[in-house]
């Protein structure tokens, strides 16, 4: 029987570092088998890039400030973006046409998420406000607006029927949109970032104090807290992978 000193060790260093960026970045996503990543940051551009050969493929430019999310759809072929100019952007990812720019928030957006079918965008921003689009429509306005924030939304995470925001607030709301109920997990800290776990029982929350917060989804305790960064956490729970951290004008991975 293998000993648990045998499982894989986490690693220490960097396996590769992606340039281009002229300023932070700002946010970083991989596709969905991640053979391509996807950058953004406060040079108001996005990057697609193959992070396995260190290659940029593609820069999108259009935005008029800072670009602070971006998310790809399931099927490679399109990507959502949005910033500090207040529009979220709907582009082809072949040809980096915008297909559609929705003008929705009064204030930036810091992010988008597609649905699981990629025909729906969530939004979240600076106005308190987390706001869906249909990406099919031509309509200009969104088919739904969820209020309850009292301060900026950071982070957005979509399941197929759920809806889960982190605020500056210092809560975490869950939106249930099929039983039309919402459940909220207050924290005490701001909230930076959100991820699930891939059983959907618990959250993690990056906060402002440069904790990470376990929750138990179903009763809300906290099941541990983790210390250890120095500035505000970005993070990404996915799979197997590591804790992803990014601040700064590459990326490392």
């Amino acid at each position: 029987m293998a000993s648990s000193s045998a499982a894989e060790a986490v690693p220490q260093t960097e396996s590769g570092v992606l340039k281009g960026h002229e300023g932070a970045v700002l946010a970083v996503r991989f596709n969905k088998d991640g053979a391509y990543c996807l950058t953004c940051g406060r040079d108001r551009t996005l990057r697609l890039w193959n992070p396995h050969r260190g290659l940029a493929i593609k820069t999108y430019t259009g935005h008029g400030r800072d670009v602070r999310d971006v998310a790809v759809s399931s099927d490679n072929s399109k990507l959502a973006s949005c910033g500090g100019d207040r529009h979220i952007f709907y582009w082809d990812v072949q040809t980096g046409r915008i297909i559609r720019r929705f003008p929705g928030h009064d204030s930036e957006i810091n992010d988008v998420e597609f649905n699981s079918e990629c025909n729906v965008l969530v939004s979240g921003g600076y106005d308190c406000f987390v706001k869906v689009w249909d990406c099919r429509s031509f309509n200009m306005t969104p088919i739904q607006v969820i209020e309850g924030f009292r301060d900026s939304v950071t982070s957005i995470v979509v399941t197929q029927s759920e809806i889960v925001c982190g605020s500056v607030d210092g809560t975490i709301h869950t939106f249930d949109i099929r039983m039309g109920k919402v459940v909220t997990d207050h924290l005490d800290q701001a909230v930076t970032s959100v991820s699930l776990s891939n059983d959907g029982y618990c959250v993690l929350a990056g906060c402002l104090d440069s904790k990470l917060r376990l929750l138990d989804r179903r009763t809300g305790e906290l099941l541990n807290e983790y210390s250890g960064h120095q500035n505000k956490i970005m993070l990404n729970l996915d799979g197997s992978d590591p804790l992803n951290v990014r601040w700064g004008h590459q990326f490392k991975f």
